[in-house]
Order: structure tokens, then sequence, then C-alpha cells
């Protein structure tokens, strides 16, 4: 379901956790990467046809999802022998920024809210998109599942990112295009979320009866 804009009452809200790829950062990056790129990359070291190595990798790829390994560049570089970061820098021009994000981040700042981006990727990943989209500017802090120690499907991964940040969780608001994490965070007790609808401009959107949604930021500007 799609919000309303009186859905979020800023008064009520002090600290805002903010997902990178597919929220702040459009996921079309990632898919063409993952799904294009390491494939392409995979089957010229093994000579296989594109779509015998992307079936390979797809199904690999899948045995980790909700772990860290999932999002962890040294980890991919070992297992499919490919120097993922590399590759991942060199493709790196294609990062792109939601459109309406970099308006939103202003205006969080101007509302004096505590805007921390919270996201399972690797610091390694990290790195690369701050280096083309610059977003860091825009936050109080940056925190990895890698710092945790666990990804964010994980209910007690609140737990130990409130420790850290010392967040209300009747006071903090947590945007996503994961159901997975948003349903995590609703069981740790987490009062307000929403779910990034639209991660990828290439993709329609998923909206979900389970969360309130939104396809960009600009509802949420009043």
């Amino acid at each position: 379901m799609a919000i309303e804009n009186s859905i979020i009452n800023w008064r009520e809200i002090d600290h805002v956790l903010l997902d990178m790829d597919g929220t702040l950062l459009d996921r079309g990056f990632d898919d063409f990467f993952w799904e294009e790129l390491v494939p392409l990359e995979y089957a010229k070291k093994h000579a296989l046809s594109f779509e015998k190595a992307r079936e390979e990798l797809l199904s690999n790829y899948r045995q980790y999802l909700g772990e860290l390994a999932w999002t962890d560049l040294d980890f991919w570089s070992r297992e499919l022998d490919i120097d993922i970061p590399r590759l991942k820098e060199n493709a790196s021009y294609l990062v792109g920024l939601d459109p309406t994000a970099i308006d939103f981040l202003h205006y969080l700042k101007g509302l004096k809210k505590s805007v921390s981006l919270v996201t399972n990727a690797h610091w390694k990943t990290i790195e690369i998109k701050l280096r083309k989209t610059n977003i860091d500017e825009h936050l109080d802090r940056i925190i990895s599942a890698f710092d945790i120690g666990m990804p964010k499907e994980r209910v007690m991964f609140w737990e130990r990112l409130r420790q850290q940040i010392g967040f209300e969780k009747e006071r903090t608001l947590l945007i996503d295009d994961n159901e997975d994490v948003l349903r995590s965070a609703r069981e740790y007790g987490l009062r307000h979320i929403l779910l990034k609808a639209q991660a990828s401009l290439k993709c329609p959107s998923q909206l979900t009866t389970d969360f309130n949604s939104i396809t960009d930021f600009s509802g949420l500007m009043q």
C-alpha cells in the first residue's frame, strides 16, 4: 500500500535509518553487476556459455541469501576466483542515486534528524559507492552489517545497532527495499517502517500489503 504524507509525523521521529542499495541508490547497478557482468567474466574463465554461467551463479548466490557472505566481496572473489572488487570498481560509473535521495537527505538535515546509513553491503562496496555519490556528506554515520557481525535479516541485529547508536524504537524510522529486513525490524519493535517499493528505476514498483510503501522520497518531504 502506498503511503500518504500524513502517515509520517516528523515530530515523532528522532532517528532515520536508511538502506543503501535499492533505497538511497538505484539497485539497477547491482542487478547488472551480479546478473550480467559477473556471469560474463565467469563464462570467459570457465569456457561456458553466458546462459550456463549465469544459471550456475544465480544458483550459487541463492545459497547465501540472508547471510553476510551474500554481500562479502572477498568471499565471492575466493569462491569464483575473480577479483570482484576490481570488477566492481571498473563498472562503478554505472552507480546511480534515487533521483529524490539527495533532496530527502537535505530535508532530514533541515529537520535536524539523526540520519544513519545501515546496510548489509561489504565495506569495499560502500567505499566504491561513496566515491561515486558522496552521500556520506549528508549522513551522520554509516554502519555495515559487517560491523555488527550479522545481516539485517536477524532480529538481534537491531538490538546491537541500538546499543551502538542509541536510538529509541518508538522514535525511529527505517526505510529499506528488503521485506525480510523490514520483518526483522518489526519483530524487534521498530515503530516506523517503510518499504522502498521501487528499488530499481528499470523495474516496476513492488507494492505490498504488509508494509506502507514509497516509490521515491518525494512524498515524505512535506
